[in-house]
């Protein structure tokens, strides 16, 4: 499906464009870890996510006299991002294949001095050991909250619905509708729960409001009253009080060493039974064999997300073969709208880097060695 929209133009234009013709002190390495586009990148020119569209600024980059090298080839001491790391002074990646910018990564690269997110989360990146070393950490915060929210909703109907069976039967040739209908529920008057309210939080909550369910949240900060009345959610101030009460649970929380195994065993079965629990945030947040061994004995009736704890996830993951799952590979942040937009994004965070200018404020993740707030 071909889609075009004033926006999208816009951020097509930003990225084509080659203003800036200011001679940049000194020459930088750049090396982009992207998934492939395969046989898909040529099939729309708006591709710009994978590694062979780039992110659209390779013709820039290089028209200012910069190295930009591209790969998906990311994992172990023989890659192509390993090679490069040792005269490398930016590194951009995606939360969709992650470059996994380790303490050991930084150590051998001794010319680094900006790490850039095309997307928002960069948990793939040891901060830590970024601020101690003096760099740069920063993302296109908000580029694609759109996108991830959109899907939050998709997977939330796709389980309640218990679409799955539906469509395997739909494919194989049978015709079942008790094997369907056994447990499929309306979302209206259901009560959800986002754990965490933030960008994607708040936008999930909005589309939620339509459906008349009973929208509930906790976070580390309360929205304002206003808010809270727009959209029509009630604020939790205890986590563990508001799991019991939720039909359905969304993870909207970044990881961070707080959250890392959040969801573990005891929390999991503080949840009602019979939970729907859906998680576009980071798969870490959850303890792995907790969330399957929940699903098969029926206490989750359902898990739906689109990050794992690895990416890409293991062939033997014990996610792929849990029952009444919504599994996919990480896609819910990077849609045709968001690979423009956060594309654009590192666009112009490259550019202020060269002429010695700030990001907008909120990009940054790592900055004069203090991390983000949420990362604390």
């Amino acid at each position: 499906m071909a889609m075009k929209s004033a926006a999208s133009s816009a951020i097509r234009s930003l990225l084509s464009s080659s203003r800036n013709l200011h001679a940049p002190a000194e020459r930088k390495k750049i090396v982009g870890v992207f998934y492939k586009g395969n046989e898909y990148a040529k099939l729309n020119p708006n591709f710009v996510g994978c590694v062979e569209g780039a992110l659209g600024i390779r013709e820039w980059l290089e028209s200012l006299g910069h190295q930009y090298i591209v790969t998906d080839d990311k994992e172990g001491p023989n890659s192509e991002l390993d090679k490069h790391l040792p005269d490398a002074h930016i590194i951009i990646s995606t939360p969709f294949h992650p470059a996994y910018v380790t303490a050991e990564r930084i150590k051998k690269a001794k010319n680094l001095e900006l790490l850039l997110t095309a997307g928002i989360g960069s948990d793939h990146v040891d901060l830590n050991a970024a601020a101690a070393a003096g760099l740069t950490v920063a993302e296109v915060t908000g580029s694609n909250v759109v996108s991830v929210a959109e899907d939050e909703l998709l997977r939330i109907l796709v389980l309640v619905r218990n679409f799955l069976p539906g469509y395997h039967q739909a494919v194989n040739g049978e015709w079942n509708v008790a094997g369907i209908a056994h447990r499929a529920y309306d979302l209206e008057g259901k009560t959800i729960g986002t754990v965490g309210a933030g960008r994607i939080g708040k936008l999930l909550l909005q589309r939620l409001k339509p459906f008349n369910c009973n929208l509930l949240y906790y976070d580390r900060l309360r929205m304002n009253t206003e808010l809270e009345k727009e959209i029509g959610a009630k604020f939790e101030e205890d986590l563990d009080a508001m799991l019991p009460k939720c039909d359905v649970i969304v993870i909207n929380m970044p990881l961070t060493e707080q959250t890392r195994g959040l969801f573990d065993k005891n929390r999991i079965a503080k949840c009602k039974k019979g939970v729907v629990i859906v998680n576009n945030a980071r798969g870490a947040i959850m303890d792995t064999q907790a969330i399957a061994d929940a699903c098969t004995s029926g206490h989750v009736a359902g898990y739906g997300g689109d990050v794992w704890p690895v990416q890409p996830a293991p062939k033997d993951h014990p996610w792929r073969f849990m029952p009444n799952h919504a599994m996919t590979p990480h896609i819910s942040g990077t849609t045709i709208d968001a690979q423009l937009r956060y594309a654009a994004g590192v666009k112009d965070m490259l550019d202020r880097h060269f002429r010695g200018e700030d990001f907008p404020q909120q990009n940054y993740i790592v900055k004069e060695g203090q991390l983000a707030s949420q990362y604390r």
